[in-house]
């Protein structure tokens, strides 16, 4: 058996067993080839036609290598743990991140936003100081701080195992001395005032929490469900935004697709929606003088 025909055939074992991608892969054979390039040690971006047909040790794999393979398929399938939890390995934008189940599987879509220029071309200015609110895992912090070096970053989050995490890919990263991680109850414990605010807030409301896959239930539930309509945390942190921004200052916010939910809650509150491979829906930024307009209005 070749490389590439052992990823065929754990897709097909993935595809009969009905298990749910979306924690670094969007579809079955893009898991199957992580999980096989991850099991053998090899690049994640090798060329596996290639490598079947040109490279003699892939094109006849060992058997101890298929069983190694085959035996991580069986605890991917009866787990139902995200890949990235069973390889403690998550990947977004490239650039590497440590991961288990004390935070969610790093994945927001204001990490596309952030590293295409997206963010900086609307602030118009390089930020000096960011809040990375609900940090989880750390991954939007450490991104922020790889992208503007001379920037000092925060990280807030209610949950200190999440921080403990978080902690681990600053230390991975050499980014220590940039970023400050901080457990806070919202903005709590927020010190002085932000050019940026990024936010990746649980907002996936009760009914969605309820028809979960099984993959999505292995995550903390305190970072993903936010109330009936989602909106809880939100409608908690978002009148307070402007009050932690400078005046030229952003907040930057990801709401999945509950844009309806906060367009109902916050009724002609002024933002921009920013592209996504996602959509142009998902991700949105406001600006300190919009909210302070807004929530302060007589």
């Amino acid at each position: 058996m070749n490389l590439l025909a052992l990823i065929e055939q754990v897709q097909e074992a993935l595809d009969h067993s009905q298990v749910h991608t979306g924690h670094g892969t969007l579809n079955t054979f893009d898991e199957a080839h992580w999980l096989v390039l991850w099991r053998l040690g090899l690049p994640l971006n090798s060329d596996a036609h290639a490598m079947s047909s040109g490279v003699p040790q892939y094109q006849t794999l060992s058997d101890e290598n298929i069983q190694a393979v085959l035996k991580l398929t069986q605890e991917r399938i009866a787990s139902r743990k995200p890949l990235a939890y069973l390889t403690q390995e998550a990947w977004l934008q490239g650039v590497p991140f440590y991961i288990d189940e004390r935070a969610i599987v790093p994945r927001s879509l204001i990490a596309e936003v952030l590293c295409s220029g997206s963010i900086e071309f609307v602030l118009g200015f390089q930020p000096e100081r960011i809040l990375d609110l609900c940090t989880g895992n750390g991954s939007l912090a450490v991104l922020s701080a790889l992208y503007w070096p001379n920037a000092r970053i925060e990280g807030l989050d209610i949950s200190e195992p999440a921080l403990e995490v978080a902690k681990i890919n600053s230390n991975k990263h050499a980014l220590n001395e940039q970023i400050e991680w901080r457990a806070s109850d919202g903005l709590a414990l927020a010190k002085g005032l932000y050019d940026l605010i990024l936010c990746n807030p649980p907002y996936v409301p009760l009914q969605s929490m309820n028809e979960l896959p099984p993959e999505y239930r292995q995550e903390p539930a305190l970072a993903l469900g936010s109330g009936i309509d989602g909106m809880d945390f939100i409608g908690k942190v978002l009148p307070q935004m402007h009050q932690h921004l400078t005046q030229r200052g952003y907040v930057v916010l990801e709401v999945g697709h509950e844009l309806a939910s906060l367009s109902k809650l916050y009724p002609n509150l002024p933002w921009m929606t920013l592209d996504t491979e996602m959509g142009d829906d998902q991700v949105i930024s406001i600006s300190a003088h919009a909210l302070k307009a807004y929530f302060e209005k007589p």
